[in-house]
């Protein structure tokens, strides 16, 4: 195959992929807009939080003038977007010490909470969601579904909670208290994650496994299905050679959706375990009226959920054949 050719193959997606990525670009610009405004509007600021109730108005203005709380909101937030755009996005009013810093040490817990909560997740996701598929109509697929559709309605807090009663109340089994020792051993490593890992991956265990489920139940009424049953096809190799790779647009769409939940779903985890991750570390900025530290946290969420559909689109663009022709 020619150079050209290639080219002209690979046209098409590279054409789509820069799309979403502007499109991406786009909405975080307006998403730092949104946070910045409405983090400004929340009753009173950082110099009040700092002084207390028993400041004067003339100590509290003065301290307001040396945060640059005092500014035009519009300069403001030029200032703030042009230090985040370089990776600085500036000074903790509370603090007294670089946003980055703070974050730097926070957003290593909130990911690896997010990671152990994907790997538990996922198995068990595919797991439901193949055989819910498979046996589609039949007894099993109606109780996974009453499963799915109960570990679905149920919130965090309430899952947290049950979980706290159950495993270290009742049974004290694991801490209520989500601490992660300096050296931990692997017992203490487990222990400490069981219960928040547990709670985050009840929702994407549920959510997923629905998805993936309409995704292979899409597949499998398509005519090329038939066709290979009819050639004699066994049902394992049908969904893992067939159905699975031609599904894979949808399968990773609902992922990255679900993934991007666990962020979500980690601020009420981290505050109701105490754990030091970064959405535990946004909750007392709000509680604060730290905004530097506020808008960064709030930032970073978002710029991970963008990311992980753009990585989806990405993905599904490339399993598309129409699109991989140009």
């Amino acid at each position: 195959m020619s150079a050209a050719a290639v080219s002209s193959r690979w046209r098409g997606p590279l054409r789509l992929i820069a799309r979403r990525m502007g499109l991406a670009l786009l909405t975080l610009l307006l998403v730092s807009m949104v946070i910045f405004t409405i983090s400004g509007l929340l009753p009173g600021d950082a110099a009040q939080e700092v002084l207390g109730q028993t400041a004067t108005p003339e100590q509290v203005a003065a301290l307001r003038h040396e945060m640059g709380l005092d500014q035009p909101g519009p300069v403001r937030y030029v200032r703030w977007l042009q230090g985040m755009m370089v990776g600085d996005p500036g000074q903790s009013l509370v603090a007294n010490k670089p946003v980055a810093d703070i974050i730097s040490e926070r957003l290593p817990n909130t990911l690896t909470l997010a990671a152990l909560s994907a790997l538990v997740s996922l198995p068990f996701a595919f797991l439901i969601g193949i055989a819910s598929a498979i046996a589609r109509g039949r007894k099993l697929d109606r109780a996974l579904n009453i499963l799915t559709l109960s570990m679905v309605a149920l919130p965090e807090f309430l899952v947290a909670t049950i979980a706290v009663l159950i495993f270290a109340v009742e049974l004290l089994w694991l801490p209520s208290i989500a601490l992660v020792p300096q050296d931990p051993s692997f017992g203490q490593f487990v222990r400490a994650y069981a219960m928040p890992v547990m709670v985050l991956a009840v929702g994407v265990v549920a959510q997923l496994g629905r998805m993936i489920r309409a995704a292979i139940i899409a597949e499998l009424d398509r005519p090329y299905v038939e066709m290979a049953r009819l050639k004699g096809v066994s049902q394992n190799r049908l969904i893992v050679r067939h159905v699975l790779p031609n599904a894979v647009g949808p399968i990773v769409n609902a992922m990255a959706l679900s993934l991007s939940y666990l962020f979500g779903g980690a601020i009420i985890v981290e505050t109701i375990f105490s754990y030091p991750g970064l959405a535990s570390l946004m909750v007392n900025a709000v509680t604060s009226r730290d905004m530097p530290l506020l808008q960064a946290c709030a930032m970073i969420f978002c710029a991970t959920y963008l990311l992980l559909v753009l990585i989806a689109d990405t993905i599904a663009i490339l399993a598309n054949p129409r699109l991989r022709q140009g």
